[in-house]
């Protein structure tokens, strides 16, 4: 349930940076405080959930902050060239996913692990596995 919540506030991010040509556009001192709060809200979240150790809890953050940036630049950089294909933005969105997945992977523990899988991260997996499938099969 809460890493549903967390790949809704993905989706939303991306949507936020796709429909900001429609609204207006929040500052760039706005953005970052905007995505350090929802990083921070996550890593609170995944903290109580997975019982992280403090050397755990730098590293989520850590991995979540450059995830994110990282995303945020590339959803920015399509979005400045007019991208509007869906499917290019889902590309990079699961690619970031993905990236976050792994790395977690190696910083949490076997229980942790599963834990992490049961909040939704196991589905998130399957459905980004399945759409890599349908592109692999269009090429």
């Amino acid at each position: 349930m809460k890493t549903k919540s967390i790949l809704l506030a993905l989706v939303f991010l991306a949507a936020a940076l796709t429909a900001r040509a429609q609204e207006q556009p929040l500052t760039p001192e706005q953005q970052e405080k905007k995505m350090r709060e929802n990083i921070e809200e996550m890593v609170l979240r995944y903290e109580e959930s997975l019982s992280l150790e403090v050397w755990q809890t730098f590293y989520v953050d850590s991995i979540l902050t450059h995830n994110f940036n990282a995303m945020s630049a590339e959803m920015k950089e399509l979005s400045m060239n007019r991208v509007e294909n869906v499917d290019i933005y889902t590309l990079v969105r699961d690619k970031w996913e993905e990236e976050t997945y792994k790395a977690f992977s190696k910083i949490l523990d076997e229980n942790q692990w599963a834990a992490y899988l049961k909040t939704g991260a196991a589905r998130a997996k399957k459905a980004r596995d399945k759409r890599a499938l349908k592109r692999e099969g269009k090429k």
